[in-house]
């Protein structure tokens, strides 16, 4: 490697750990805050001043006490949410997706551009007519009110047919000739192989789920049906006298989320290098 690779490469490396430094500050000093008071917090605000003394888990001790149990109980809702609303929209997305890309049928090309026009709609414009629906169906404070209107994604469904195109076709007249029907071939032939496309977009689904804010909050009415970011809004106050739950809460509504991407960065990245280079 001659010197002046050398010194790109140093350079790149330089700019990428003074990048992270400034990606992971704020969750430092999120993590930093809630080790200390939130009387500190008042104070000073987020930094990243570290004093051993005050340093303690009393804000993570007090998440799991009695006074705090609506906490959990937003916790459990999210979880519950972000599991179904994931689970839902990749089972009906994928098949959406799946009979795009494989069967030739009328009006198919229309559906298709249907759903890239759809893509472009702002989801809050759609906010009232979907709130309007949800109540003709009974479903105002309910979860499958916030989990059927988006039952089905436009960018799943794209992002499912773009990588459906790319599997071998073989398979599929293989499995005819076997006498396999049309939804046998789908789950037991093509959903195998669509594996890393449902690792990467469960990822995002379950990422946009568990911190959808906006959709929740117009249909979810009572506390205990609250997610964890409708919850935790509703902490902030001009006194600070729940600056102990929000924060210490906040720091663990990240690790589900990462703890799921650590898990699951293998099919991510596989199914978004996959799905991008083929069709």
């Amino acid at each position: 490697m001659t010197a002046k690779k050398k010194t790109l490469s140093v350079g790149v490396f330089l700019f990428l750990i003074c990048l992270s430094f400034l990606v992971l500050f704020p969750f430092g000093a999120l993590v930093l805050a809630s080790l200390n008071p939130a009387a500190e917090l008042m104070r000073f605000g987020l930094n990243l001043h570290i004093e051993p003394e005050k340093l303690s888990l009393n804000n993570y001790r007090y998440l799991f006490s009695e006074e705090a149990r609506l906490y959990l109980q937003w916790f459990k809702n999210s979880v519950l949410l972000t599991v179904l609303s994931t689970i839902v929209t990749l089972f009906f997305s994928s098949m959406v997706g799946y009979a795009l890309a494989i069967y030739r049928f009328k009006g198919r090309n229309f559906i298709l551009g249907l759903v890239v026009f759809v893509m472009m709609i702002p989801v809050e414009i759609m906010m009232l007519p979907m709130f309007k629906e949800m109540i003709s169906f009974h479903l105002i404070n309910t979860y499958w009110g916030v989990i059927l209107p988006f039952a089905v994604s436009p960018f799943a469904v794209f992002f499912f047919r773009q990588f459906t195109l790319g599997l071998p076709k073989e398979l599929l007249d293989a499995a005819r000739i076997d006498g396999c029907s049309e939804f046998g071939i789908f789950f037991r032939v093509m959903a195998p192989l669509m594996i890393p496309a449902f690792g990467a977009m469960g990822i995002l689904q379950a990422l946009n789920s568990w911190n959808n804010f906006l959709w929740p909050l117009i249909v979810l009415r009572t506390n205990d049906m609250l997610n964890l970011p409708i919850g935790l809004s509703g902490l902030l106050t001009p006194y600070g006298n729940n600056y102990n739950i929000l924060i210490s809460g906040s720091v663990l509504t990240v690790l589900p989320m990462l703890v799921l991407f650590l898990f699951f960065q293998r099919f991510f990245i596989a199914g978004l290098t996959v799905g991008g280079v083929k069709g």
